[in-house]
């Protein structure tokens, strides 16, 4: 079904300056939207996603007030909420699988908003930047299309996306928004900056490193983060990352190394050296067993102990002989 600006279908496009020139609506939108100081978010009530993740709740959850994500340059941050139910996802998305992720962002919020009969489907998508690579113009398209076919009827609310969220730093393509929160009790989403990412941050950033499918990260019936199994293969040659330079590192491992926040190299080194030190992800997951993390009092999320492995069932006794 095709998405909706103001109550009325959107046509396909075939690039975003069509869409903007023919919607003023939403560049308004966009540059309210980016004009916006970026919010620091209260790592207590936060829920972090992390690239190539995506979460979602309700409003009644307790240990949730905020999902949020950043370090955004070509990659772009969606949320989808039904404004019935409340139901809100957040994704972090970079065009890896877009068109198998969308059907997962949809079937997160319908499946906790249920019967719920009132209320609608708003889309926010916030992201990318006028990169010389186009990389950014191709997953702004790739996620306009993939919400065109989706069989619910979608109404895009924000859309501050590549050259609407483009600015030009010392001659430098740079992105405006980095990084979103969305307010899951009151459905206000909003530019958010974060002093925390955790929980199980090198853990989460390893998977992703090693070529890690979009994953949930967390139950909301249980209101716990949960990071499933996940593998990777030794491999030391990695090592040779840690040498280099912030510059080469910027220019092989980034998509856009004139644009990342400053963090990146570091974040990356961090990352690589956590692969070095843990060569495969067993030891995280006795058992097979996810992690679980819940939120303590306090406002941290706290690693749970595993759930003791069930003894196997008695043997039973041979049959008695005739």
């Amino acid at each position: 079904m095709p998405l909706f600006l103001q109550n009325r279908k959107i046509d396909r496009v075939s690039t975003t300056a069509e869409l903007f020139s023919k919607h003023s609506y939403l560049q308004e939108n966009a540059r309210v939207f980016r004009s916006k100081a970026p919010t620091t978010v209260d790592p207590q009530c936060l829920l972090y996603v992390q690239q190539r993740e995506y979460a979602a709740t309700t409003p009644l959850d307790k240990s949730v007030t905020v999902i949020g994500s950043a370090d955004a340059t070509t990659c772009h941050l969606v949320v989808l909420r039904h404004t019935g139910s409340g139901a809100t996802c957040l994704a972090h998305c970079d065009g890896s699988r877009t068109w198998s992720e969308v059907p997962l962002i949809v079937k997160a919020v319908t499946s906790l908003t249920g019967a719920v009969k009132d209320g609608r489907f708003e889309l926010h998508l916030v992201g990318g930047f006028d990169d010389e690579s186009q990389t950014s113009h191709k997953l702004s398209l790739n996620l306009l299309v993939a919400f065109h076919k989706q069989q619910e009827e979608i109404h895009l609310e924000t859309c501050c996306i590549t050259e609407m969220n483009d600015e030009l730093v010392g001659g430098v393509h740079r992105p405006v928004v980095y990084g979103i929160g969305a307010n899951v009790k009151t459905g206000e989403v909003f530019p958010a900056s974060f002093p925390s990412r955790g929980p199980a941050e090198d853990l989460r950033s390893a998977r992703t490193f090693t070529g890690g499918q979009m994953a949930e990260i967390y139950n909301s019936s249980k209101e716990q983060v949960e990071i499933v199994p996940c593998k990777w293969s030794p491999n030391r040659d990695i090592a040779f990352w840690l040498a280099q330079d912030d510059d080469t590192i910027l220019q092989y491992l980034s998509t856009s190394p004139m644009a990342e926040p400053p963090h990146f190299v570091q974040h990356i080194k961090s990352t690589i050296q956590f692969l070095l030190d843990h060569p495969t992800a067993d030891s995280f997951f006795p058992g097979g067993q996810p992690q679980i993390f819940k939120r303590m009092p306090q406002g941290e999320w706290d690693l749970a102990p595993p759930s003791p492995t069930p003894p196997p069932p008695p043997t039973p006794p041979p049959p008695p002989q005739q």
